[in-house]
């Protein structure tokens, strides 16, 4: 498959493994690609919807091992900002929020630390992906269909559907949210993985990806925890002088600021979330993506 910044595709023959925001968390990214060779997942099945550097201690490193492990990539918002050297990182973070003034302090730290050839290839990353899995048309974003840092939650109905309306397909692979859910309006689904190199804000170190697997009866889809080694990843982000709530959030699951979410999630803070499959039956014929 060749990338392009506006659209690529995506057929998946087997198991398809996703998962997000690997957030310069070394450790993190190891863990979810030793996943994949685990389950014999080949690289060509495997997308990762977006924020490659982030908060974490090492960036390059980060960039360096996706990209050579050859899987798919969706830009993210973390993406567009690095390769156009940008002065912050485009997260969608209210102005004076705990997460905009967190971001003056991780943000500069991986800018500094990118070279000009992993600018140049995530310039490069397609805004989308559409991803072809069991007869069904999905596409693979980051935040929104028309926005790339759009927070959607799984209890945010009228975004979901406003969303699904605009992708034109059977479903979407989203991002950016940091939450793994899978939600189906109206036969359309709306799947997020959640992310590596951050917890899910639910008390535990965790982080999440998802496995997608074409079925006689429809797709499964698998909610799967990650475990890795988050104390060594929170040693070196203070080490490095990085943000001490994002280091303590991996150890401690719980983020150092919830100012994006939406009541019903932040109800569910420090709610230990548990490893679960769901079925989806889609319609018989896909429309194609717009």
């Amino acid at each position: 498959m060749t990338q392009t910044s506006d659209a690529a595709t995506m057929t998946a023959t087997g198991p398809m493994l996703v998962f997000g925001g690997p957030y310069s968390n070394l450790e993190a990214t190891v863990a979810v690609l030793a996943e994949a060779r685990r389950r014999a997942i080949p690289p060509d099945h495997v997308l990762c919807t977006g924020d490659l550097a982030a908060y974490g201690a090492d960036p390059q490193p980060v960039i360096d091992l996706v990209r050579d492990a050859g899987i798919r990539v969706v830009m993210g918002n973390c993406e567009e900002s690095l390769a156009a050297d940008a002065a912050d990182c485009g997260c969608g973070f209210a102005e004076g929020s705990a997460c905009a003034v967190l971001s003056t302090q991780w943000y500069p730290f991986a800018n500094n630390r990118v070279d000009a050839a992993s600018r140049a290839w995530m310039g490069a990353l397609p805004r989308r992906i559409a991803v072809a899995i069991g007869g069904r048309r999905l596409l693979a974003i980051h935040g929104g269909v028309s926005e790339i840092s759009r927070f959607v939650f799984a209890d945010s109905d009228d975004a979901l559907a406003e969303e699904l309306a605009a992708a034109g397909c059977d479903g979407v692979i989203a991002g950016h949210c940091g939450l793994p859910f899978t939600r189906e309006l109206a036969g359309r689904l709306w799947h997020n993985a959640g992310v590596v190199g951050m917890p899910a804000n639910d008390g535990t170190p965790r982080g999440w990806f998802s496995v997608l697997t074409s079925r006689d009866d429809g797709i499964a889809i698998t909610h799967h925890a990650l475990d890795y080694d988050h104390a060594a990843a929170a040693r070196k982000m203070r080490a490095h002088g990085l943000p001490e709530g994002y280091a303590a959030a991996l150890e401690t699951g719980l983020w150092p600021s919830c100012d994006v979410l939406t009541p019903p999630e932040l109800a569910r803070r420090g709610r230990a979330l548990q490893p679960h499959a769901v079925q989806w039956r889609a319609p018989t014929r896909a429309p194609a993506c717009s």
